[in-house]
Order: structure tokens, then C-alpha cells, then sequence
């Protein structure tokens, strides 16, 4: 793999990582909104709402979090074959 074809590898995973962080940021100030909607309107007797948006959004979340920062590793079979070779040589 040259340098050039790196790069531009780095700079994919770069791109994910950071919408990952700003869709997490997102994921807090709306969710802590719709909280206080529902703790001010209704109080905290009665049915808790926001938790499907929590729930929903924070299922997405988590892959878009593994699809940053664990990608191609995770399922890889280059990631697989260097396993491979780093428990042959032992």
C-alpha cells in the first residue's frame, strides 16, 4: 500500500471519527432537551417518553461509534490474516 493510498485511508477514518463525535454531541443536547420538555410539562410521575428517543437514537449511535473507530478492523479478513501471521511466528 503506498502513501498516498494511506492517506487517504486515514483521512476516511478521520472523517467517520468525527461525525461520530458530532453526532453524539447532538445525541446529548437534544436528548437532555426532550428530557426537560417532559420533566416540565408532565413531571416525573408520569410515563417516561424520551426514552424511546434515547433508546433509538442510541442503538444508532453505537454502530455508527464501532463503524468509526473499530471499521474494516472488526470484520477484516486483512485484520484476520495478520492475526494469522503474528500467532504462526510464535
Amino acid at each position: 500500500m503506498d502513501i498516498e493510498q494511506k492517506d487517504d485511508q486515514l483521512w476516511r477514518i478521520a472523517k467517520r471519527r468525527a461525525g461520530f463525535k458530532h453526532a453524539a454531541i447532538a445525541y446529548f443536547v437534544v436528548n437532555a432537551f426532550l428530557i426537560g420538555v417532559w420533566y416540565f410539562s408532565a413531571g416525573p410521575q408520569t410515563y417516561f417518553w424520551p426514552k424511546w428517543a434515547l433508546l433509538g437514537w442510541g442503538i444508532g449511535l453505537t454502530f455508527q461509534y464501532f463503524d468509526a473507530y473499530y471499521g474494516n478492523s472488526l470484520f477484516s479478513a486483512e485484520g484476520e490474516y495478520e492475526k494469522l501471521k503474528r500467532n504462526q511466528k510464535r
